[in-house]
């Protein structure tokens, strides 16, 4: 008898979870974009509006492994009403900091909120894989992970018509309230609506023994330091791009925004494609040839200075060749664990892939300064380098 990817009874609380993927893509892409209006608002150099990211993806680094130890020991279903909680506190603190006017302030409740990201991405994940049989889990788990991009677009549109619109304090902060309010309401519905606890079942006391094993594993091991890097140079181009187009182009932040907005769409759709070839290339190969594009357009950028619309189409390039990265190293790394001798090892080793996002607390704070010591070109030195780290795994893995 054919397995249905979700069964009737999993439907609804199927549909709630999934809305979680888009809005931890609305967050991301967000925030991307305050980068430009924080340095507009308070007139600061790139080295101190890049500490936004810094505080992002640092939170996400500290979260993830408390929250796979949190679902592990409560439920999936708690989890969930945990990472909203942080999530929508993280949001609604926008508004106090916007009447003390204190970046630091900022910094701490973009601290929480993404704490609340990354429980929920921890969470959600395996959440979808548990809501039916195992035989249609995969399946079930793509259709969720299509809604992400769906949430960075909205993501950018949200800042493009009520942030960069008309930058102050309190069209940030207003924005970002309002989106507090919206994950307190779907934190009520899943409150109370009749969804499955749904557990990890694997033995605590097995944690040291299953890092153990995964620290020899070396395909995980690089895997976890390319992912690193890609979300380095990920989040190095996005949260830059405003501010080189505008720089290009001589556009405001608004306009620029749409180029972002592209980008982010040539991102989507090319993943798309990626998965379409993967028919007919093996999924390191075309890791290989992501790297290596990427590479390619990013050199363009850092050499191709006052060029306009040469070098923004080359940063557009660098989204649309770089979107199976991630997705990519995560299915390499996680492969063979899988599918090998200690399959739940991979639970422990997905919060691993997750805490790499940690190259985008450390490696854009970084692109900052060389840009602040040089100039934005030239700082995207940092994500050529990682993109060909990620090029050195792809061919390591290959071999």
């Amino acid at each position: 008898m054919k397995q249905k990817i979700i069964e009737k009874q999993n439907l609804l609380p199927f549909i709630l979870v999934t809305s979680l993927f888009l809005l931890w893509g609305l967050a991301n892409n967000m925030t991307d974009t305050l980068l430009a209006a924080f340095r507009n608002i308070m007139d600061m150099s790139d080295t101190e509006t890049s500490l936004i990211q810094f505080a992002f993806y640092g939170s996400y680094f500290c979260f993830a492994l408390p929250a796979a130890i949190f679902i592990q020991k409560k439920s999936y279903k708690a989890g969930v009403l945990l990472g909203l909680a942080l999530y929508a506190a993280g949001a609604i603190l926008f508004l106090p900091a916007a009447k003390m006017e204190s970046y630091l302030f900022y910094l701490v409740a973009i601290y929480i909120m993404a704490g609340g990201c990354s429980v929920l991405e921890t969470t959600a994940n395996p959440y979808i894989l548990s809501m039916g049989s195992p035989e249609t889990a995969t399946r079930r788990l793509n259709i969720a992970q299509s809604f992400n991009p769906m949430g960075s677009i909205m993501g950018i549109l949200t800042s493009k018509y009520f942030i960069l619109s008309s930058i102050s304090l309190y069209s940030v902060s207003g924005t970002y309230a309002v989106l507090g309010v919206v994950l307190l309401g779907i934190m009520v519905i899943m409150m109370f609506a009749n969804m499955p606890e749904g557990k990890d079942d694997s033995d605590g006391n097995t944690l040291l023994a299953t890092f153990k094993r995964l620290a020899k594993n070396k395909k995980y091991v690089w895997g976890v330091v390319a992912q690193f890097f890609y979300v380095g140079a990920q989040i190095g181009v996005w949260s830059f791009t405003i501010r080189i187009v505008m720089q290009e182009l001589a556009m405001v932040e608004a306009d620029a925004s749409s180029l972002y907005l592209l980008s982010i769409i040539c991102f989507c759709l090319s993943r798309f494609v990626y998965t379409y070839i993967m028919k007919w290339f093996s999924p390191a190969s075309l890791l290989l040839f992501g790297g290596i594009a990427s590479s390619l357009c990013t050199l363009v950028v850092i050499l191709a200075a006052g060029t306009g619309w040469t070098l923004v189409v080359a940063l557009i390039g660098i989204s649309t060749f770089m979107s199976l990265m991630f997705p990519t190293i995560y299915g390499i790394a996680l492969g063979g664990i899988t599918t090998g001798s200690n399959p739940e090892d991979a639970k422990v080793g997905a919060s691993g892939l997750i805490m790499a996002i940690l190259g985008g607390a450390l490696l854009t704070p970084l692109q900052g300064m060389i840009s602040d010591a040089t100039n934005i070109h030239t700082s995207y030195i940092v994500p050529l380098f990682c993109f060909v780290v990620v090029a050195g795994y792809a061919l390591k893995v290959r071999k």
